[in-house]
């Protein structure tokens, strides 16, 4: 019995390469929705639902909504520390609003990170993902002293 309760080496390699593929794919998924509509539009002509739901079927865009809000809450339930959670559940947050910004101030200017209306919208996606991940951590905690109880 205790050797269920404690992780081998290869269960930890499983569980770090499965909390890897869900920060790509939220990565993915979030670089995704920050493309602008009017560009989806010029790369999808034959789509009518482009400027709404970018590259997916109008059919999976509610999947697609589900799965921003359920992969950092994933990704938080599956790591052990609550710092970890917060990290790299923020993290593809980070990382596709940076390549958003610096694509963003390539075409509008320099100052568009710190105009204050794009740092408030900016801080409150890095705020979510933080906190979808933290509600992950808590969920494993609690559904440990559950399981125990």
């Amino acid at each position: 019995m205790l050797r269920l309760s404690v992780p081998t080496a290869e269960q930890e390699k499983r569980w770090h390469i499965t909390v890897i593929c869900l920060i790509v794919l939220e990565t993915l998924l979030l670089l995704t929705a920050l493309v602008p509509a009017q560009l989806w539009t010029r790369l999808l002509p034959q789509s009518a639902a482009a400027a709404l739901d970018g590259p997916y079927p109008p059919a999976l865009a509610p999947l697609v909504t589900a799965l921003l809000y359920v992969l950092p809450t994933l990704i938080g339930f599956l790591c052990r520390a609550w710092q970890r959670a917060l990290f790299y559940a923020s993290l593809p947050a980070w990382f596709s609003l940076g390549l958003f910004l610096v694509a963003a101030t390539s075409k509008i200017g320099a100052f568009y990170l710190v105009s204050p209306d794009h740092v408030t919208a900016n801080v409150s996606t890095l705020e979510l993902f933080a906190l979808l991940g933290g509600i992950g951590w808590l969920g494993r905690h609690i559904f440990k002293l559950h399981q125990s109880g």
